[in-house]
Parts: structure tokens; sequence; C-alpha cells
């Protein structure tokens, strides 16, 4: 119904007058369950399904959706998109694309829908119990979290794009308090991929060891503050790279002059030993084989061997910036406009191992992900703070002792350039329990990197 809808929806605008239209067909279903402290707190399921209308009319955009399922109401979202169009500014130019038709799967092998909800709910609470079971530990809560999205894209020039994928994953977060002090520590694992990825690892493993960290990082000292030498772990290296560098890469914060990066294509602006790169199917990371608009998304280099060389764009954004469309205007859903996103954003590997980089550090700081809890970027300035998980210090080449409230902060170019090697080991990953938010809108994305040393950041505790 949802794909000859859309194709009434194609037919109705260019009827009226519009010289392209695009119609973007979803359907969605998202279960959580909470178990909070032994006890379930909430198991929802969310269905959504619905068709949303672009269209170029007089060199303007306009967009309207409807969760309506007739032609009657797709042919008002198209009057309305038609009227937003009349309103909207003038665009000057678009990227060229080649119009594709296929369809494309996620690997799920055994679909998360044919598990039963007990199934599912006693999985959960047995992970919970787990982190819980330590002495010291006084709070624990446990989510798992199950998408499954559906995507059709239909266009005036001959798209012709669906997808189906399934996400899912397992969080848990655990308070520790010890004299006085406490300490709160939480870690998620998400895969594209089907039940199998659940049924494949312990999770009662999987939360002990995060109540584990949690009671020692209760006992741990803060960081000594400064300007510290450290290593990044790939979980960082993502962190730090999706938030400081990727936004800063995005065409329409390039086009607006609210990056960094503007007029810079060509420009060293990291050390030769920086790739990062942004693939829609890197393993590990989301699945996007193409974009909202209806674009293939490609493997887009932004930076190879530290000379700028690219960004993201959709089909405005690329004719602004005279670029290729690379497959990069998302929107979180058929009810929003797509805007540039991210996908999967990462650092490319290199030669050196992790005791190799740690020994060549000497004194300096082993700076983790797990555990942290965002920060603040600046695009325009190119600055950050970010607050990290439980680290380590490292002292003699070696590992040292624990430290806590670790919170990193520097210029984004200055850290790129200051990369002095980089790991040979890749990990990326996303999470069935959040995204990036931009514009009011939430994208699931991916990120990651090899471990890397970093000349210098300003460490603080907190």
């Amino acid at each position: 119904m949802l794909k000859e809808l859309a194709a009434y929806g194609l037919n109705i605008a260019e009827k009226l007058g519009t010289t392209y239209v695009e119609a973007r067909a979803q359907r969605t279903n998202y279960e959580l369950i909470t178990i909070d402290n032994g006890v379930l707190k909430e198991f929802s399921k969310t269905f959504s399904a619905g068709l949303g209308i672009r269209v170029f009319y007089n060199g303007r955009f306009g967009f309207s959706s409807t969760n309506d399922l007739n032609r009657e109401s797709v042919k008002e979202a198209v009057e309305k998109a038609i009227s937003a169009a009349r309103v909207s500014r003038k665009v000057e130019k678009l990227g060229e694309r080649k119009a594709c038709k296929g369809v494309f799967k996620s690997a799920c092998r055994k679909k998360p829908e044919d598990v039963s909800d007990e199934e599912k709910v006693s999985l959960t609470l047995e992970a919970n119990k787990a982190g819980l079971s330590l002495e010291g530990i006084k709070s624990a809560v446990t989510r798992l979290g199950v998408q499954r999205d559906w995507r059709y894209v239909v266009t005036s020039d001959g798209v012709d794009l669906e997808y189906e994928s399934s996400l899912l994953g397992l969080g848990h977060m655990s308070v520790a308090f010890e004299a006085g002090a406490m300490e709160r520590v939480g870690d998620q694992e998400s895969a594209v991929a089907g039940w199998e990825f659940i049924e494949g690892k312990n999770w009662a493993e999987f939360s002990l060891g995060v109540s584990k960290l949690a009671n020692e990082a209760v006992r741990a000292p803060l960081p000594p503050p400064g300007r510290l030498k450290a290593v990044a772990d790939p979980e960082m290296v993502g962190l730090i790279l999706h938030e400081a560098f990727g936004h800063a890469c995005e065409g329409d914060l390039v086009s607006s002059g609210d990056s960094i990066l503007s007029g810079r294509l060509g420009s060293e602006i990291a050390s030769p030993s920086v790739t990062i790169v942004d693939d829609g199917l890197a393993e590990g990371g989301y699945f996007v084989p193409f974009d909202d608009e209806g674009n293939i998304k490609r493997r887009v280099v932004v930076v190879e061997n530290g000379v700028l060389k690219s960004f993201m764009t959709g089909r405005e954004t690329a004719g602004m910036l005279n670029l290729p469309v690379s497959g990069n205007s998302r929107a979180q859903d058929f009810t929003h406009f797509p805007i540039v996103r991210q996908t999967n954003f990462f650092m490319t590997p290199r030669d050196h191992g992790f005791e190799e980089i740690i020994r060549e550090v000497g004194e300096g700081i082993y700076i983790l992900g797990r555990g942290a809890t965002g920060g603040q970027v600046d695009t325009a300035s190119g600055t950050f703070t970010f607050s990290a998980g439980p680290s380590w210090m490292i002292r003699e080449g070696g590992l040292a002792e624990l430290v806590r409230g670790v919170v990193i902060s520097g210029s984004i170019l200055e850290t790129l350039n200051g990369v002095e090697a980089v790991g040979r080991d890749l990990r990326i990953t996303t999470s069935a329990f959040g995204g990036c938010g931009k514009d009011n809108q939430l994208a699931r994305v991916g990120d990651g990197g090899p471990h890397v040393m970093i000349r210098e950041l300003i460490v603080g505790g907190g």
C-alpha cells in the first residue's frame, strides 16, 4: 500500500506542475525494555508508518507528510508541499546524481519479532540481576532496544530504492557508592543484525563487567590536571571525530560559514597519519545504503593523509559547493525534511600495535570512551570539551592507576595535527538507544577508529 501511495503522490505532484518530486515511504517498529533494580519499569512497542512528499516547484523546495494512508491525504500532502515551496527560499543549483534502482537488506538470520516477549524480558532481567550482584553497587538499570526500519524512495527522475534493516542492542548502567562517593558507569553494545547477535553474547558477564568498573572507579583518584600526552581508544576517537570534526564536514554548515573548515579544501589540516572517511556500509556501524533523497551512499574520503579532500553533501549542498552528491542527506523519519548528516564516520587504521603506542607515550593518559557522558562542541571555532569514561594513567611506558572524572578539551585541528601514531586495530560502533541530534532531528549513526596517540590534550578532573 505504501509503495502504491508513493507512486500516486508522484503522479499528482507532476500533474500540478512540479519540476521534481520525491516520495518517501517508511514503516518502523521499536521495542524498549527497561529493568530498574530488578523491576520491569517499561516494555513499550512503538509503530509508525507514513509518507513524506518533497517537491521542487519554481526553483524552491517544499515538504509535507501524512500518516493517513489513503489517496485523499496523499493528495493533500502534495498540495501542502507545493504551498510550502511557494514561500521557501530559492535554490540556485542542485547537484547531479545518477538515478538508481535496487533493494537492500541488512544481515538478519533470526528476526527479533519471532522471539517471544517473555524471552526478551527474561534475558534483560538476568543481565540486570548480574549487574546488581556485586557488593557496593547500589543501583543498576538495563535496557534492551530492538528496531526494524523499512524505507522506500521513489522520485520523478527515476529513483526507485528500498531497504530494510534490523538494529538491536543491550545497555547497562551501574552506580557504585563508597565512603560517601558515587560513580556512575554505563555501556552498551548494539549491532545491525538479527536476534543472533543477542544470543551470541553473555550479557550477564557484560553487565557484571560494567559494575566491576564502577566499583573500581568510585575508589579511583581524579587525574592530574594539565596538558598531557594521550592515547584515545577507538570509542573515544569516534566520539571526538563525530562531534568535534564530523559536523564541521557537513556541507550545510560549510556552505553557511558555520564550520572551521569552510574554504579549506585541499589544505593540510591534520597529521599525515590521519585519514578519515564516512561510509554508510562500514562493518560495525549503522546501515545506510542510500539517503532520504534517493542518492546511493558513496564512501567519502573527507581527509586523506592529512589533507582535507571533500565534504558530506546532499543535492542542494553539492550544488552550492560544486562537489559530488555523497548520499548524506538524511531525515529522522518520513515526517522530516532531509538534511546533511553523517553515517559512519571514522579514522582508518595504520600500522602501530597497542603496546607499542603505550610504550612510546612513556608518561601520559589512556582515555577510554566506555562510560563517557558527552560534552560541548563549537564547529565554527573547532573547540571541544568531553567527559570521558574511567581511564588509566600511563607511567614509564605502561598502564598504571585508574582515574575517574576525566575531562578533555582542545582544538580539533590542533588535536588532529598532533596525532603521532595510529593503531592497526579498527572498531566502529552504533547504538540502538540514541543517535546524533541536529536541527531537532535524531539520526542513527556509527563512529570509531583505531587507537590513536595524540601529542597533547588538556586534561582535567571533575
